[in-house]
């Protein structure tokens, strides 16, 4: 292939490749996004014949045995991460800026580094001075781990062969740039081709790389749509920046569980794992407050239990306002039209407001039932006991449908001092009898009506 540049243009939105410039791209439908940049093609030739040099091998000869995952000794991490860290495999870790990604990643060649692993720690946003006044409030640390300050993706290959560490770390991915490509550090181009190399690297040498990327206003990760393709994991760092609670969720895992969660609190330490979750979103619920309900979610294999809010107030609006927090918008109108059609709840003339609270963001159906009890809490003006919880799934007609793992969410109940959880008759007749608490099966959304009234 002969050497040669081409000039192509990228979305900065989702990474879509066009020859021409366009107003709208066609893959993410946003406006103005596409920049002109300018990349050659021997690159491709560097990457594909390090991939060739390995050579191809017989299924039968593989051995799996002996692999084993690392530990990270944060059990919230390996949660999220399937058990453990996989040999060989590459990592994305996104969040918005200051959330903690560069302090979760030092903690984490904290722990290894002492477990007798080599680790390399490649900044290209701090110097040396800055990473150690971090790790300073961190705590001590093995000479197991090693720093560089470095952008150039020669080089940190290089460094990488020579050192052959068990984990390397790049902060970040939009900071790193390959001399072949003109364009600048960040842009689509180089941000792809830079994962391209750390890639082949983690798959041929074995090195476990963990990658932080820089986020969008949307929440999702800087860059082209195929870095998330091409990663073996992506993990998103949430949480509110100027609170001390963060969340760490799995959106891509090819070892393990896209529904597990990891709890961590910031302190000045560094991040706490918080071990028992539902216990620390419950803290500060207000006593005999109308529209507040407990209910249970379950995040991959782990119940959390939440604190549901509603505020229901006469509207003075052409069109009521409705607003939801932590919880998708269309299901809340979706179970206030069922309160209207099946309880002759007239609430076409109130302004309604649901919010999740602790900041922490619900997809499941189970929370339905505890969403409908907290809005007919504060439309009634009527407080719904403290050791009441309510789970359940709410279907159009007002029936009250099954969920998945009720015994454990009963359990999580049960542990943390309820002694009275509304679930769905089916699930009643499934779980049995619990000593401690009383279980109340319902069918319709009517019939729990009737037992908080």
């Amino acid at each position: 292939m002969a050497k040669g540049k081409t000039t192509v243009f990228f979305c900065q939105s989702c990474g879509h490749e066009s020859a021409k410039w366009m107003g709208q791209c066609p893959g993410c439908r946003q406006w103005n996004t596409f920049v002109e940049e300018t990349i050659e093609k021997t690159s491709v030739r560097k990457i594909q014949k390090e991939r060739a040099a390995a050579g191809p091998v017989c299924l039968s000869s593989i051995d799996t045995d002996k692999e084993e995952r690392m530990t990270t000794h944060m059990e919230e991490l390996n949660r999220v991460l399937g058990g453990g860290i996989v040999p060989g495999s590459l990592v994305l870790v996104g969040g918005d800026p200051g959330i903690g990604k560069s302090t979760l990643l030092l903690q984490v060649c904290q722990k290894l580094s002492a477990d007798d692993r080599d680790v390399l720690y490649i900044s290209g946003e701090e110097s040396l001075k800055q990473i150690k006044l971090r790790a300073a409030r961190i705590g001590s640390f093995s000479n197991r781990l090693r720093l560089l300050c470095e952008t150039n993706l020669d080089l940190i290959r290089e460094t990488i062969r020579e050192e052959k560490p068990k984990v390397v770390i790049i902060d970040s991915i939009q900071t790193m740039y390959n001399e072949d490509i003109s364009s600048a550090p960040g842009s689509v181009s180089q941000v792809r081709e830079a994962t391209a190399i750390l890639m082949q690297l983690a798959k041929v040498l074995g090195v476990t790389v963990f990658i932080v990327g820089h986020v969008t206003k949307e929440g999702t990760v800087a860059g082209p749509r195929v870095l998330e393709h091409m990663v073996d994991t992506v993990l998103y760092f949430e949480g509110d920046r100027h609170a001390s609670y963060r969340i760490l969720r799995g959106v891509k895992n090819r070892f393990g569980s896209t529904n597990e969660i990891g709890v961590f609190e910031m302190r000045e330490t560094g991040l706490a794992e918080v071990e028992n979750p539902s216990e620390y979103m419950l803290d500060g619920r207000p006593e005999d407050a109308s529209g507040s309900v407990v209910s249970c979610s379950m995040e991959g294999t782990r119940p959390i239990l939440l604190e549901i809010q509603a505020l229901v107030c006469h509207s003075t609006l052409a069109v009521p306002r409705r607003t939801a927090a932590g919880m998708d918008y269309n299901r809340v109108n979706l179970l206030l039209a069922v309160l209207e059609k099946r309880l002759n709840l007239r609430l076409s003339g109130s302004d309604v407001y649901v919010n999740i609270a602790g900041g922490i963001r619900i997809s499941e159906p189970a929370v339905d039932l505890g969403v409908v009890l907290a809005v007919i809490s504060s439309y009634k003006d009527r407080a719904i006991d403290e050791k009441v919880l309510a789970f359940g799934e709410v279907g159009l007609s007002g029936e009250v449908r099954a969920v998945s793992q009720a015994g454990q969410r009963v359990q999580e109940a049960k542990k943390l001092g309820f002694t009275t959880i509304i679930l769905p008759e089916v699930c009643r007749e499934q779980i049995g009898a619990v000593d401690g608490v009383r279980l109340c099966g319902v069918r319709t959304v009517a019939d729990a009506v009737r037992l908080v009234q």
